[in-house]
């Protein structure tokens, strides 16, 4: 029977199982429209099971919400008592916590946990259709059980008009009141039964329910931390995914779990970090690598040891004598120039043979480019510009350069990581184009000293007339020159023209480990 409103009356209770505000659930509504995947999710377990979309936006909720709250058992609903059992298992859960380091605040985290959650969710309901029949044999048998009562209270109201025109005796005198409340009585003993029965239901399912939600919290733990470590493999900040709009950000996942290098996520990831613990532990203004201890007056590299002897009044004349006479203890470095200040230019080898695995089933232009990522943080943490060539025969070139002042778009770093040209290989286009671009910056800006990285798998002859414009560029601009010459040891043999032209020269020959270009790190 419909109420005064017009409308069938609804159970008492709340539906949702996670308590939030207005503004909270707003941005599961947000979130949802623009989701194709979650609104595909919600039709595809509506079909079969009733409830669910409430029970998806708790899952999210509880996921999103900083503090979340799952509400008592006797606020609930009946017909949404399954739901709420499920959330606080969710949020029991022993991963629940490393879940929500993902997600609180993030709502495409959330989301994207609520997508990995699916599965465990999809078993459970299947498996537990009788316990939520049986809640909704409850609210059906609550709400039958009001009827009688509202008809009742009509009933009475109805009397009460009558009796106020005929006398007050008239309403004793029928009885009409009495009997109309009678079926109220079965229909509320009808409706315990059932919420008992459908307690009793849920109190048996629990442990299967917990043993789901564990599933469900391992999983969303897996995925969403997999894809913040994708994220942060290629460079994409968390700030900044969480400026990114959804559609942009689903975008990008998509195309980093999916795109040519997708594979080697965990490899650009290692050389980054290892990039940081370098940038870390570099000593400032020492010159190469540290090789000992020598004597001198640079105060720059006096040892810790001989700086403490001025925090003793009777010692600061000694330490003031051994100045003098040049005789201080400093670290002692070999090997390199001072850090540039100019550009920082990696140029990639992208030749056919680049495709070749070594260990571990890893590219040589996979390792190359991991390289190249890294180089491109150092640059940016220097404020240094940083250009990506992309290089294989003389005829194949492209340029992809990233100045120091502006953001580096993630659009941008992945078009240069996935762009292989294929052909042979030809050292003196990339090489005078790196020149080229170091000598624009030195005239426009005045900044000399940059750094070239040559990172190949092949040796190539170059001819007389080019090595002397090289040099006279070299001389004239301060640059220096390292190469990496990738799976290929006897293009860093000596008198090989890798030798020739470079400042620095090393083999990586184990494309599994990226600490042989450790020192690299340091030096630029």
């Amino acid at each position: 029977m419909a109420d005064s409103t017009g409308q069938e009356p609804t159970e008492p209770g709340h539906t949702g199982a996670v308590a939030a505000d207005p503004y909270d659930r707003m941005a599961w509504r947000d979130l949802y429209a623009r989701s194709a995947a979650l609104r595909e999710l919600a039709a595809e377990l509506a079909a079969r099971h009733a409830h669910t979309t409430d029970l998806l936006a708790d899952a999210f909720l509880a996921a999103y919400l900083a503090a979340p709250r799952v509400r008592e058992a006797a606020e609930m609903a009946p017909s949404r008592l399954f739901n709420r059992e499920v959330v606080a298992e969710l949020a029991a859960s022993p991963g629940f916590a490393a879940l929500r380091r993902e997600t609180a605040g993030d709502p495409y985290a959330a989301a994207l946990a609520v997508l990995a959650e699916a599965p465990a969710l999809r078993l459970l309901l299947d498996r537990t259709e009788p316990v939520r029949e049986a809640a909704d044999r409850a609210a059906e048998a609550r709400r039958s059980a009001g009827r009688p009562a509202r008809t009742a209270g009509e009933t009475a109201r109805q009397a009460g008009a009558t009796a106020g025109a005929l006398g007050a005796g008239a309403t004793s005198a029928d009885g009409a009141a009495g009997p109309a409340s009678a079926p109220a009585a079965p229909a509320g003993q009808a409706a315990s039964r059932a919420e008992a029965a459908a307690r009793q239901a849920l109190e048996a399912a629990t442990p299967g329910i917990r043993a789901a939600a564990r599933t469900a919290t391992a999983q969303a733990v897996r995925v969403t931390r997999e894809e913040a470590a994708l994220m942060r493999a290629w460079g994409v900040g968390h700030g900044e995914l969480e400026r990114m709009p959804y559609e942009e950000r689903a975008r990008l996942a998509e195309r980093l779990r999916t795109g040519r290098l997708a594979r080697w996520a965990e490899l650009i990831g290692r050389f980054r970090q290892m990039a940081d613990g370098e940038r870390a532990r570099k000593v400032e203004n020492a010159t190469g690598e540290l090789i000992g201890v020598t004597l001198g007056d640079d105060l720059s590299r006096v040892l810790p040891s001989e700086l403490a002897h001025l925090g003793l009044p009777e010692l600061r004349a000694v330490f003031a004598a051994r100045y003098a006479a040049g005789e201080l203890m400093l670290y002692d470095s070999r090997g390199e120039q001072t850090t540039g200040q100019g550009a920082v230019i990696a140029c990639v080898d992208t030749s056919h043979s680049m495709y070749e695995e070594g260990p571990g089933g890893i590219t040589r232009e996979a390792w190359s480019k991991a390289c190249a990522l890294a180089l491109l943080d150092q640059a940016r943490h220097a404020r240094r510009d940083f250009v990506g060539i992309l290089f294989s025969a003389a005829d194949k070139l492209q340029v992809f350069r990233f100045p120091a002042g502006r953001p580096a778009p993630v659009e941008r770093v992945l078009e240069f990581a996935e762009t292989f040209l294929g052909g042979g290989t030809s050292y003196q286009r990339p090489l005078s184009a790196a020149a080229a671009l170091l000598a624009e910056e030195f005239d426009t800006a005045a900044r000399g000293r940059g750094d070239i990285v040559l990172i190949t798998d092949d040796e190539c002859g170059v001819t007389e007339q080019w090595t002397r414009e090289w040099q006279e560029a070299r001389h004239r601009l301060g640059f220096r020159l390292f190469g990496l010459a990738v799976g290929a040891p006897t293009a860093t043999a000596s008198g090989s023209v890798l030798e020739a032209l470079c400042d620095n020269l090393r083999p990586i020959e184990d494309l599994t480990d990226v600490r042989a270009a450790t020192d690299l790190f340091r030096l630029i």
